[in-house]
Order: structure tokens, then C-alpha cells, then sequence
């Protein structure tokens, strides 16, 4: 059942992992798939909830702080804990741990937005039950996150005891040996009010510096023929107590939502009773029916069907439905490196989003796409502050890790010298436009944004030789900082140089008196934009005449090469067991850093030479980060390595669910996910999205019978099947169009299958 994920175990190393596997989000709140009842002493969890975005600072602590290094960071937090429910059979607590397991199935059903734990157990002192656990988080009702609890005795049992609680004295998980994890600052909220009104459980926590509120207001109830109630409190916590008698199945369900300072404003208390009181006439089997019709509308476009490898299908379904639990759908939200599913990373924001996660939403789900889009440029002014920072006139420079803006990263070399986060985020408003053709949007968003980060770049480079050059940067490659002329960083700044002068032109015929506005508030001159058709046009691209490749940089091929092929198995990933500056001093990759420029602007090189660049670059890359395979599975796939292709391919589809990077406990790799939706539809199937429209080139692994999935673009929605022998197109809404198949134009009818070739 590719639907559907289930799993078995029990024992503590797969009860974390699983966590983070079953965890479930809507974008704004996100649950770990953590035990109601909690695991036995001795068992480690990783208890969370989180709401995206909601963070608190924390000092940055330096040995020697130089000018222009961040003070501050911020960190997402584990938020009140409503997820506790405790059950008494006469007075024996229910544990998988103790007693005897019959049965126990956990799982998430993808296609519903549900998971469900279900259980047949013998206490110890011999009382036989079965127990129905489901839980969901409404993608309707975006604060809600309830709980649906049956219990049928199997052999007698005189009362059930439930003890339901909500809990804000919260901390985060720390992990002081891995530096992918926060290493301090575990508490960050402290308990601002406990009561309880007309049988709501209130609890409100404020967080330390930023003195933001998040409450959980929660209500619950039995089904059962007789039944009390009663309920105490502690200074942080509320607890709910229904003691039930009966011989038939009895229902406990909880309700519990979450409202936080960032949407609903001053009077978070108030904003949750309401919300909660709204829901009062809904049944668990409404929110099913709900989450069921939301989902259809998103497998609808989103689904890729893939016929002869079930290992591959469960896996790709499995990272799109995480992605949408996961990317923030409002402005003040984007989506963190491992979404809402656990705290690595501090819940920031990565270049990660507009280069591997915000193409998936770009062609199946425009509005996601575009709000990914105006949180970036929500903190537009702090990447304009971020760029005098660090010594530009003018310009924007994006952070390399933030949640609101400023930069979060203390450890320069491969943080804030990573410029190209700046050209990846224009990169993607020109992708946006290319798809959408939004006029809109760029007279309001994209113009400004392209405007300010070509001015980072005018600043950042200088002519030598005829040539601009880009000095004393990191590429997207982090086993190699702070170099001159990093291929990556100058391609993508031209591609953002000469797009920002396209915009002021494009402005200029459509709505000269919007760009006279603009001009006017950001002091733009046509000297300047001049200046950027100019450095664009003159970009130094390193290349190596004897090897026939783009260099990585100007003296990345002087070094020696790193013997990967001896280096011991336990020393990877070699961040984790060699000092930064050793791994500097050598030709050696940590992800794809030219050959994924040669994938983001193949135009730039000929075929030749970006062959060349993925041969030799291969021998020398780790794939020590989750971003690298996906883009060697793409240019394998154009370079008509199939074979690599698919087993590069292989190594993404399913990183989280066979925990390959062995670090799934502390979240999900999102970008990962993004990059298997990316190695299978601009990968297998070729898709390219350029000025001169949409190109596809399909060509399907022999391990696969068929491949369908579907696109947006431009206002239709098109179906792509590719089997064995042929490629049927299909414009399935919208008018008709021309796209580019192999090579050659091919037009589509609506309504009507165009088989090809």
C-alpha cells in the first residue's frame, strides 16, 4: 500500500526515527509522532510540538567577535505539550513496555492526513485490551491538532482512567556533539497562565527575549455509558481525569488548539477559546472527512504514479506529503530545513527553499510557491541591513540561516559567505515568472527583489581585465570557503544581473509610472542598470582548458585530491571528523557545487563541457550532504548515464525512510525531498523551464513500466505519461501549448493525448 506507511517497532533507536517519520504538520503546526502515554524510563524521545516560525534569540557566544558577526540567533521552540494522554486500566497504566504486546501497527495514511497507532495488549496482571489511537493536524483549521482515542476491553475491566494533559513547561532537545543540532539554550519559554473556563484547559507560554505568546486551549470527552469528570492543575499544567465504567467500547477524544503572537496578535487566549468554540459541533469523523477532501485536491496535481517499483512509489509519495505538511502557507512562515518534524537545524530557513523544495510547489501549487516567495521578501530590509553589514553600499544580501531575517550562523566561512544565497532567491522569482507570468507580482515583489541583489552584486565584484570577478566567497559547496570566483556564485549572478536589467526594461514598456515609483524609492538610475547589463555580460566564468572543465573556482583544481576512496567508512560525513581547514587544502566535495549550476543554467556550457565538469567532479564528492545526490541523479539522467542516474536517484527517495544520513530522529531532510519530485520530473522526464517555454525530454528507468505525473504552468494543468514505448501529452485545463519534446516543437490540444516518440 504505497498510501499508506506502517511501521512496527519498538525498540528505542527505531521509536525515534519514527518520530520523526510519523510526525504530522499543515505548514503551521507540526506534532512528532511521540507515544500518547510516553515510553518507559530509560527510553529517549524527542518530544515536540512546533509552530513555524515561533522562536525565541539567543546570544551568540564568540572567543573573539570581529565586526559584522551576528550577535544574535534565533532558534524555533518546542511549544506546549498536549499530546499526553494516560490510560488506567483499575489502576494499571498502560505502557508498551510492560505486560505482554499482541499487535502494534503504526501508520501514517498519506492519502487521508492521519496516523494511527492501533494495539492488542495484556497488562501485567492479565487485563486484555484492544486500543484505537488516531491523531490528526487540520489542514482546514490550521491551529487544530486532535486526538481520537478507542479502548475495548477484552476481557473484564471495571474503569478505565483517562488523564489527558497540557503541559507548557517545555524545553528543546540538545545534542552538544553534533553541531547540526543546537548545542545550549534548551529553555526558552516560561508558563505565563494555567486555568481552566467552562472546561477548557488554558495554558499560555512567553518565550524569554522575543516575547512572543503561544496558548493551547484544549477541550476532551468520553463516550462510555457511565462516566466523572474532574481536573486539577499545577503552576504549568493541566490535567483532565475521566473515570469509565461499561462493558462496550469507550471514546476519548481531545481537541487542542494552538494560537501564537505572529498570526493572531496580542489576545492568543482569546483567539484559541474561539477557534475552539467553532469547532464544538465537528466529530473526529468530520475532521477525517475534511483532511480527506484537502488532500484529494492535492494529490490531484501532485501526484507522480510510478508503475513497476512500489520502494520508489512509497517513497516519493511519502516526501510530497511531507513537504506540504511542512511549507509555511502564510506570509510570516517559509519552510525549515527539517520542516516541522523535529528541531535540526533550529527550525531556520536554508537556500534549500528556492533551489530544491520551492520547484515542487512552483509547478504543482503556484500559491504555496508564491508565498514562499513574499516571505523572502517580507525580509527584504533585513538583507538590505545584512549588506551594510558586511560593507556594500547598496544591495540585499539574503542570510544563510534565519527565521525572520537576520542571520543566525556564527560560523562565517561557509554562513554568510555563501553570496549566492542572494542570486538562488532571484533565480526563483525568475522561475516563478517563467511559470505564472504574473505581471502582478512583478510590478509589486519581483522588480525590487532583482533590483536590490543585482545591486549586491555590482558591489561585491569588480572589473580586472575586462572581466567581473567575485572574490571572497563560499559556493554551495562547504568543504570549500572563501575562494575567488566560485563558478556557481558568478553564473547565478549573471543570470540575476542581466534578468534585474531584463525587469527594468520589461517595467519600462508594460508600467513605465510603477518603475518611476520604484526608481524614485530605491534611487535607481539607468547608469546603474547599465552597469548591470554590463558586469553580466563581462561575468568571469572559471574554466580549465586542459581538462575541459568549468573550475570550481580559481584555485580549487591547485590542491591536492582528498583520497576518498581510502578514507575509513566511520569518517564520514569527514565535517563530523576532520577541522574545516584541512578539508580546505584539498579537492574535495561535500554536494554538488558546479555541476549544480550546470543543471541550474545548462545554457551557459556546452554539452562537452558540463560532461567533463560532472566526470571529474564526481570522483571527488561525498555527498556528505542530503542536497548532493538528487542534482547528480539530474545530470546523470541529461548526460545519458542511466544507470547512475537511478541509483543516485535511489539514494534520495528513500533517505529519511531506511535513515541512510543516520540523523532522521532530529527531523526530516526536506530539501532531500524536494530533490527526489526534482531527479524524477527534471531528471527522468527531462523537464526544463526557460524563456523559450517548457522542454521536456523523457526517458524512463528500465527498473519502471510508466511514469505520469502532472504540472502548472501558465494557467493549464498537463499530464505527462511516459511508459515503454511512447510519451503521451495531455492538457487536461487551460488553453492549449507549445512545448519543446526532445528537442523538437510539439503542440498540445486541449483535451486531446498527443503521443510521440
Amino acid at each position: 500500500m504505497t498510501w499508506k506507511l506502517t511501521k512496527f517497532e519498538l525498540d528505542n533507536p527505531n521509536l525515534l526515527i519514527n518520530e520523526s517519520l510519523l510526525s504530522l504538520g499543515n505548514g503551521y503546526l507540526g506534532v512528532r509522532g511521540n507515544f500518547e502515554e510516553g515510553y518507559q524510563e530509560g527510553y529517549k524521545s524527542i518530544r515536540g510540538a512546533y509552530i513555524n516560525a515561533f522562536h525565541d534569540e539567543t546570544e551568540i557566544t564568540y572567543g573573539e567577535k570581529l565586526y559584522g558577526f551576528p550577535g544574535t540567533q534565533q532558534k524555533i521552540l518546542n511549544v506546549i505539550d498536549a499530546q499526553t494522554v494516560q490510560i488506567y486500566l483499575d489502576d494499571e497504566l498502560f505502557s508498551l513496555f510492560e505486560g505482554e504486546v499482541l499487535f502494534c501497527e503504526r501508520n501514517l495514511h498519506m492519502d487521508k492526513g492521519y496516523a494511527e497507532r492501533i494495539v492488542h495488549w495484556i497488562s501485567p496482571q492479565g487485563k486484555e485490551v484492544k486500543i484505537h489511537f488516531k491523531r490528526l493536524i487540520s489542514f482546514t483549521t490550521k491551529e487544530l491538532f486532535a486526538i481520537d482515542i478507542q479502548v475495548e476491553a477484552i476481557t473484564p475491566v471495571e474503569q478505565v482512567k483517562f488523564v489527558s494533559t497540557v503541559n507548557g513547561d517545555v524545553s528543546n532537545f540538545v545534542d552538544k556533539e553534533d553541531p547540526r543540532l543546537a548545542s545550549g539554550h534548551a529553555k526558552r519559554l516560561h508558563v505565563t497562565e494555567v486555568r481552566q473556563e467552562n472546561r477548557f484547559s488554558i495554558v499560555k507560554d512567553t518565550t524569554y527575549v522575543t516575547n512572543l505568546e503561544v496558548a493551547c486551549v484544549s477541550s476532551s470527552a468520553v463516550q462510555a455509558e457511565n462516566h466523572t469528570y474532574d481536573s486539577k492543575g499545577t503552576d504549568t499544567s493541566i490535567e483532565e481525569i475521566y473515570l469509565c465504567a461499561g462493558t462496550h467500547p469507550i471514546r476519548f477524544t481531545k481537541f487542542n488548539v494552538y494560537t501564537d503572537t505572529l498570526r493572531h496578535g496580542e489576545n492568543v487566549v482569546e483567539e484559541a477559546v474561539e477557534i475552539l468554540q467553532q469547532l464544538q459541533s465537528k466529530t473526529f469523523e468530520n475532521l477525517l472527512d475534511e483532511q480527506k477532501a484537502y488532500l484529494d485536491d492535492y494529490w490531484k496535481v501532485a501526484d507522480v504514479a510510478i508503475d513497476g517499483d512500489e520502494r520508489v512509489q512509497e517513497g516519493i509519495r511519502f516526501n510530497l506529503y511531507q513537504l506540504l505538511q511542512s511549507v509555511g502557507k502564510d506570509p510570516v512562515s517559509n519552510i525549515a530545513a527539517k520542516g516541522l518534524s523535529g528541531e535540526g537545524y533550529e527550525g531556520h530557513y536554508f537556500w534549500d527553499t528556492e533551489i530544491y523544495i520551492f520547484p515542487v510547489f512552483l509547478m504543482t501549487n503556484p500559491e504555496i510557491a508564491k508565498n514562499l516567495l513574499l516571505h523572502r521578501y517580507s525580509i527584504l530590509d533585513s538583507a538590505r541591513q545584512r549588506a551594510k553589514e558586511m560593507g556594500h553600499e547598496k544591495g540585499a544580501l539574503f542570510p544563510w540561516r534565519t527565521i525572520t531575517g537576520s542571520e543566525s550562523s556564527a560560523f562565517f566561512p561557509a554562513g554568510t559567505a555563501q553570496y549566492h544565497i542572494s542570486a538562488d532567491i532571484a533565480y526563483s522569482y525568475i522561475q516563478y515568472y517563467l511559470t505564472t507570468k504574473d505581471e502582478e507580482f512583478v510590478k509589486d515583489y519581483m522588480a525590487e527583489v532583482l533590483f536590490e541583489t543585482a545591486r549586491l552584486w555590482a558591489d561585491a565584484g569588480h572589473m580586472q581585465n575586462g572581466q567581473f570577478r567575485i572574490d571572497s566567497v563560499t559556493g554551495p559547496d562547504e568543504y570549500t570557503c572563501v575562494v575567488n570566483n566560485n563558478y556557481y556564485t558568478n553564473v547565478m549572478a549573471k543570470h540575476n544581473l542581466l534578468w534585474a536589467a531584463k525587469v527594468y526594461e520589461l517595467l519600462k514598456q508594460a508600467d513605465n509610472d510603477r518603475l518611476q515609483q520604484l526608481a524614485s524609492q530605491l534611487e535607481l538610475t539607468e547608469t546603474e542598470v547599465a552597469s548591470w547589463q554590463s558586469a553580466g555580460e563581462n561575468m568571469y566564468l572559471p574554466y580549465d582548458e586542459t581538462l575541459q572543465i568549468n573550475a570550481q573556482d580559481d584555485s580549487f583544481l591547485q590542491k591536492g585530491r582528498w583520497d576518498l576512496k581510502n578514507t575509513p567508512s566511520n569518517k564520514f560525513p569527514l565535517l563530523l571528523n576532520y577541522h574545516p581547514l584541512t578539508l580546505y587544502r584539498y579537492q574535495v566535495l561535500k554536494q554538488a557545487d558546479t555541476v549544480l549550476a550546470h543543471f541550474l543554467l545548462e545554457d551557459e556550457q556546452d554539452f562537452e563541457t558540463i560532461k567533463n565538469s560532472y566526470d571529474y567532479y564526481e570522483q571527488i564528492t561525498t555527498h556528505d550532504s542530503s542536497l548532493s545526490s538528487c542534482v547528480h541523479s539530474i545530470m546523470a539522467s541529461k548526460l545519458g548515464y542511466q544507470e547512475k542516474a537511478y541509483d543516485y536517484f535511489n539514494e534520495t527517495a528513500r533517505l529519511d525512510l531506511e535513515n541512510t544520513h543516520k540523523n532522521t530522529k532530529d527531523g526530516l531532510h526536506m530539501a532531500n525531498m524536494g530533490g527526489t519530485w526534482l531527479g524524477i520530473v527534471y531528471g527522468f522526464a527531462g523537464l526544463r523551464l526557460k524563456e523559450s517555454g517548457l522542454s521536456l525530454a523523457p526517458a524512463l528507468p528500465v527498473e519502471w513500466n510508466s511514469l505520469e505525473f502532472r504540472l502548472q504552468y501558465q494557467g493549464r494543468l498537463l499530464k505527462v505519461h511516459k511508459n515503454r514505448e511512447v510519451t503521451i501529452y495531455t492538457i487536461l485545463e487551460g488553453e492549449g501549448l507549445t512545448i519543446s519534446h526532445n528537442g523538437q516543437a510539439l503542440y498540445l490540444e486541449t483535451g486531446k493525448e498527443v503521443e510521440v516518440q
